[in-house]
């Protein structure tokens, strides 16, 4: 039996979903913010699964659990580390959200500038051309030789080039402006930040050869609760 594409409408305020049309939102009670969205269908049901690591679906004494501290990589920028506990933890996906123009891509820039010298990683940016980050990366004197830049915005396309390349540390610029190619809604809204957010989230830490740690960014702060959501609260919102 054939799989079919469904319709739902999913609220732009809150990204709740209702299967049909209503002009209030019962969750968050706004007027007319439902929009009609096709969903593709689904591969599998358990798509997501796996969430919890690779102990899913084992009962475990707690006390036989390993307290071995996983091993941080420092960003090359002390008060990033701190706010990050340290730095990086392998497999980790990290949500830097703020107002726009307050550095988030400048910092991550940075970042990547220094990582790069011991690390492989690479650049996704959605916003921005090739030869925009180029010239603010010479503009701030960082080292361009060993930054991987890649321009992308379908989700599905960037974990094929992670899955290829194995980067060690990658930058989702921005968050909002990538989408799935399983929803038919329009990049940046709820539901597209949500299912790319979990499909980011899910694949980091599922890569057997080399867990990726990822950096995503949004410039609006209703995206920072709406991603964190729909990975689980695997997301650590920073700034």
């Amino acid at each position: 039996m054939s799989l079919k594409s469904k319709t739902i409408f999913v609220c732009t305020e809150c990204g709740t979903q209702q299967p049909k049309w209503i002009g209030q939102c019962p969750d968050c009670g706004a007027w007319n913010t439902l929009q009609e969205n096709l969903t593709a269908p689904a591969a599998s049901k358990n798509r997501f699964q796996g969430y919890a690591g690779h102990a899913q679906n084992r009962v475990q004494v707690l006390a036989d659990v390993s307290l071995e501290e996983h091993t941080r990589l420092s960003t090359g920028i002390s008060e990033l580390d701190r706010v990050l506990g340290g730095g990086l933890v392998s497999g980790s996906v990290v949500l830097i959200g703020g107002d726009p123009g307050i550095g988030k891509s400048t910092i991550l820039l940075q970042t990547q500038a220094v990582l790069a010298e011991t690390r492989q990683t690479l650049y996704v940016s959605g916003e921005e051309s090739p030869q925009q980050v180029s010239l603010r990366a010479q503009r701030l004197g960082l080292a361009r030789e060993r930054l991987r830049l890649m321009p992308e915005t379908c989700v599905e396309l960037i974990l094929a080039t992670a899955a290829k390349e194995k980067p060690q540390v990658m930058v989702i610029d921005s968050v909002q402006t990538i989408f799935t190619e399983r929803l038919q809604s329009a990049p940046g809204s709820v539901s597209q930040v949500r299912e790319s957010a979990a499909q980011l989230a899910f694949a980091s830490p599922n890569r057997a050869a080399r867990p990726c740690s990822w950096l995503a960014m949004s410039p609006r702060k209703a995206h920072c609760r709406t991603t964190r959501l729909g990975a689980y609260g695997r997301y650590r919102p920073v700034l």
